[in-house]
């Protein structure tokens, strides 16, 4: 707990590593205690990696992924030109799927969902650049991966009416119960796109 005994500093430190995501009051001491006890170089060191984070990484101009070069390292692949081009809501969601290895085409991030109650529309989203991709590029299947989440869901069945008059193929990643998972303890939402996604094995 910071309290009026600590340096000023040092309680405006924790107050904003407070702010990070996950990252609570008690977590945010441990850390800042951390520095101040680290070498002078390590902390000098982060200090100047932060500095370059927000200077040098920007949007990729073609698919929206984060990038430090003109394009990011997966459009600049020539390897990936597969004609797959999958749609994430966030860069977040990309990098789980390039952590799978299960996917070797390219991608179009989005830069969030569908969620007229908090005021994002069509025009928050990156919607228009994704169309004309496909009027450019040699696409040949669009694969939703947007989450399983209501703006997910929304977001999807948006792009499938919009998609409609381009000669691509659409899919959508599917979605049921996870590995490791109990079935009587899945909700309804869950198991309804599991028995959707259900597939032939013999």
């Amino acid at each position: 707990m910071v309290t009026k005994a600590h340096p000023p500093v040092l309680r405006e430190l924790v107050q904003r590593l407070a702010k990070l995501p996950g990252i609570g009051e008690k977590s945010a001491t441990r850390m800042a205690m951390f520095l101040l006890k680290a070498p002078e170089e390590y902390v000098q060191s982060l200090a100047e990696n932060l500095v370059r984070l927000k200077r040098d990484i920007h949007t990729c101009p073609v698919c929206f992924h984060f990038t430090d070069g003109a394009l990011c390292s997966i459009c600049a692949d020539p390897s990936r030109q597969t004609g797959e081009l999958c749609v994430v809501e966030t860069s977040a969601d990309l990098l789980a799927i390039e952590e799978s290895g299960a996917f070797k085409g390219r991608y179009h991030v989005l830069q969030g969902a569908l969620a007229p109650l908090d005021g994002i529309g069509p025009d928050d989203l990156r919607i228009r650049e994704l169309l004309a991709r496909l009027q450019r590029e040699a696409v040949q299947e669009v694969i939703l991966a947007t989450n399983p989440t209501g703006e997910g869901e929304a977001t999807a069945n948006y792009l499938i009416k919009l998609m409609e008059k381009y000669p691509v193929r659409i899919t959508r990643i599917a979605s049921g119960i996870p590995m490791g998972g109990d079935v009587k303890y899945a909700d309804k939402v869950t198991l309804e796109r599991a028995l959707q996604g259900r597939r032939h094995v013999h």
